[in-house]
């Protein structure tokens, strides 16, 4: 039976732990292929310690982190509520198939009940068919709000000093 338990950014080793699997998760191609930058690994964690609006778990075997979760908190306009928005879920890929993104899930879900969100939001690469059937599982479903319009994209666009 897997738990997971809220991450503290103020413990050294919780914080490197989390770093690393976050670090395993950025090198598989569903999380880019290349790792996290020189940059984030060194300002991540003091970056994101006692930020308000940053939730997270880990789940734990043996000692050492296997799976995680980042979340942070949104606002619906249409809701006049807090939402919270899934923005990392990682399984270890030793571990992967075994529920444990179902308990980060579970987590999650519990997290945004206690700060009364009216929904969770995550996005997710078209052809991530495992992690697709993960969140289908626990209940999630594609944005829509008029079924004539089709579903919501994910869009970015990437900033730089130099950008408008």
């Amino acid at each position: 039976m897997f738990v997971a338990t809220p991450l503290d950014l103020g413990d050294p080793a919780q914080a490197a732990s989390w770093l690393e699997l976050l670090d395993h998760y950025a090198a598989d191609p569903m999380g880019g292929g290349s790792g996290l930058s020189d940059y984030a690994r060194r300002h991540l964690v003091e970056r994101l310690n006692g930020r308000s609006g940053f939730h997270a778990a880990l789940v734990c075997a043996d000692d050492a982190a296997i799976g995680l979760i980042n979340c942070f908190a949104g606002f619906s306009t249409f809701a006049a509520k807090p939402l919270l928005n899934i923005h990392d879920i990682v399984v270890h890929a030793d571990w992967r198939g075994r529920g444990i993104a179902q308990v980060l899930l579970a987590w999650a879900a519990r997290r945004a009940g206690e700060l009364g969100c009216c929904k969770l939001t995550l996005e997710v690469l078209a052809n991530n068919e495992k992690a697709l059937a993960a969140y289908a599982r626990a209940g999630f479903a594609p944005y829509v709000l008029d079924p004539a319009a089709g579903q919501a994209l994910f869009l970015q666009k990437i900033l730089t000093e130099e950008t408008p």
